[in-house]
């Protein structure tokens, strides 16, 4: 398995901490849940139907005209490539590594570009995926280039794969509303926003004759029936939609703030998360991890002069000043 976020477990054993004493901010899932409403015992007893409401809200949250819902985001990207012949793809990176993972575990040729490469490379390829905003630079590729690149894919039967992950901040910049368009395909995380990852659910937004080819390859009942009760609520509070996209916002924005405050300015982010690039990231990552607070480590190259760290956000006023207190006694050390 590739290295992800929010290994608290492991965490754990490695450096001697009990799971319930750490600061988690490894990940970009939002550190408030959505309450959970009260289930039916039927949504257990019973095997889930699709005619109970959610594709009708996620489509209303999404403003998109077809959705398919899957157990979470990341069993599209495995499947995605299982319903095309072997070819050429490009991601648009440094992104989630899970992307390039899948296409190459299933024949096909993957080329990791950088934004300013895809026009060139672009003619070349049968798929570009995107993932927009970035993870984890928090970069937004404007709508009108991505359809640009999206147009010049489709005229040969070539896919746009756009995974907007963290874009429930930002959905004037969503694709969504394009999706009706053949060969574009918009992949939509539940759990981050939400701050419900454990539900494991995900949609993907695209025209009807792909959504039932990979509803499919995934099979039946792949979304369980409590899952999609609540995912339905999830969507369809409007109020709590406001609520969280203020205060995430808020939050990063005091991140930012916090970090540039002890020279670790961030060079990308989103409402999410916060991300800097440091010669001092291994250093950082490691003396945070003695003290319970896990951070999100990236590796270039298995170079620690090119590596990166990703600052998801405190909860609650005692974990602000727990980071702050670890980061006031990291600049000490550099004195």
């Amino acid at each position: 398995m590739l290295e992800h976020g929010g290994r608290l477990r492991l965490a754990a054993l490695q450096y001697g901490i009990e799971e319930g004493d750490w600061l988690d901010l490894s990940t970009g899932i939002a550190p408030w849940p959505w309450p959970i409403p009260e289930i039916p015992l039927r949504a257990w007893a019973r095997l889930p139907e699709n005619d109970d409401g959610l594709e009708l809200a996620a489509r209303a949250y999404y403003g998109a005209s077809q959705v398919l819902p899957v157990p979470g985001s990341q069993a599209a990207i495995q499947a995605l490539p299982r319903l095309r012949r072997a070819g050429k793809v490009g991601v648009v990176s440094p992104c989630y590594a899970e992307h390039a993972a899948a296409w190459r575990s299933n024949g096909f040729l993957v080329r990791e570009v950088l934004e300013h490469e895809v026009d060139f490379f672009l003619d070349s390829l049968d798929v570009l995926v995107v993932v927009n905003p970035n993870n984890p630079t928090g970069v937004n590729i404007p709508a009108e280039r991505l359809l640009g690149w999206h147009a010049r894919l489709a005229q040969r039967g070539g896919w746009l794969v756009v995974d907007e992950a963290f874009m429930d901040n930002t959905p004037e910049l969503s694709l969504s509303a394009e999706t009706w368009r053949v060969g574009l395909i918009v992949l939509r995380s539940f759990g981050k926003f939400f701050g419900l990852a454990g539900v494991r659910l995900g949609f993907v937004l695209a025209e009807p004759r792909l959504l039932k080819l990979l509803e499919r390859h995934i099979g039946p009942w792949a979304v369980s029936g409590p899952t999609r009760i609540l995912g339905q609520v999830c969507l369809s509070d409007l109020e709590g939609h406001h609520q969280q996209r203020t205060r995430t916002e808020q939050a990063s924005e005091r991140l930012a703030a916090l970090l540039t405050r002890h020279s670790l300015s961030p060079v990308g982010g989103c409402a999410l998360f916060q991300w800097l690039t440091t010669p001092l990231a291994v250093h950082l990552h490691e003396f945070c991890a003695q003290r319970g607070i896990l951070l999100r480590l990236f590796m270039q190259s298995g170079s620690p002069h090119h590596s990166s760290l990703r600052f998801g956000l405190p909860a609650e006023e005692a974990d602000w000043q727990r980071l702050e207190q670890v980061l006031d006694a990291f600049d000490k050390v550099l004195r």
